[in-house]
């Protein structure tokens, strides 16, 4: 069963990246909607983080926050919790076994790095040449939406294990 998910996941994730970009949407669509706790305001606010935040790719992969926002969601504290000084530490361990994960698959988390990885170079996102560059190069078809997968069941993997 477990394997299964994490199939489906995989496949739901890269299909979303595909077809609609944004790297932590995608992220947080995919595992949301296949364990049951979609949220459109989290979703909304994961926008600005694709592309290394903000496009920049000088930040971290928006797979890996995708990935961050739903342990935070799951797992993470409450603003009364906040208010009381609690620490979370549920979510930062299991984010850091996220992190850990993904930086054994890719060698980094910065999301130009991850570039120079999957495509053998980087790509500047914010000037429309490049950006074309990019798509052609199947950013879109297997390149990030591979990565957007394998994160996904990445995390699929930390709340099968959770739960």
């Amino acid at each position: 069963m477990n394997e299964e998910i994490k199939k489906r996941v995989y496949k739901l994730a890269s299909e979303y990246e595909e077809r609609y970009g944004n790297c932590p949407q995608s992220i947080f669509a995919t595992v949301g909607e296949v364990f049951g706790f979609a949220n459109d305001e989290v979703f909304k606010s994961a926008t600005g983080l694709a592309g290394g935040c903000a496009l920049s790719t000088n930040g971290t992969c928006g797979a890996l926050t995708g990935g961050v926002i739903i342990i935070g969601y799951k797992y993470g504290r409450n603003y009364e919790e906040y208010k009381k000084g609690k620490r979370g530490m549920r979510a930062y361990k299991l984010s850091k076994k996220l992190y850990d994960r993904f930086i054994e698959e890719y060698g980094s988390c910065i999301c130009k790095d991850v570039q120079e990885k999957i495509f053998g170079r980087s790509y500047d996102l914010w000037d429309a040449k490049d950006y074309k560059k990019f798509d052609d190069a199947g950013a879109h078809i297997d390149k990030c939406t591979d990565v957007v997968g394998k994160t996904a069941m990445f995390v699929a993997e930390i709340l099968l294990e959770e739960d």
